[in-house]
């Protein structure tokens, strides 16, 4: 399991700090160079489609790293 952990972190795409839930728009946009609002606004879309955007975005804030290298899903599974 831990190989898993060390292959997410080593994503370029980090959830960032300072987001509005979660970070993750904000960790997309910073990677890319997008805008942030840029980026809210298509994952709102998004959340308009059925099955697709709202599980996405919690698989996404399960498993993309923060900055420091926290991963959200390996810190629920070692409660």
């Amino acid at each position: 399991m831990q190989s898993f952990y060390r292959i997410l972190r080593s994503s370029p795409i980090k959830r960032a700090p300072g987001g509005i839930l979660g970070g993750i728009a904000s960790g997309i946009a910073r990677e890319y160079g997008w805008r942030v609002s840029y980026v809210r606004i298509a994952m709102l879309l998004s959340f308009l489609l059925p099955f697709i955007g709202l599980p996405l975005y919690a698989v996404l804030w399960l498993l993309l790293p923060t900055t420091d290298g926290t991963i959200a899903l390996e810190k629920a599974l070692s409660r």
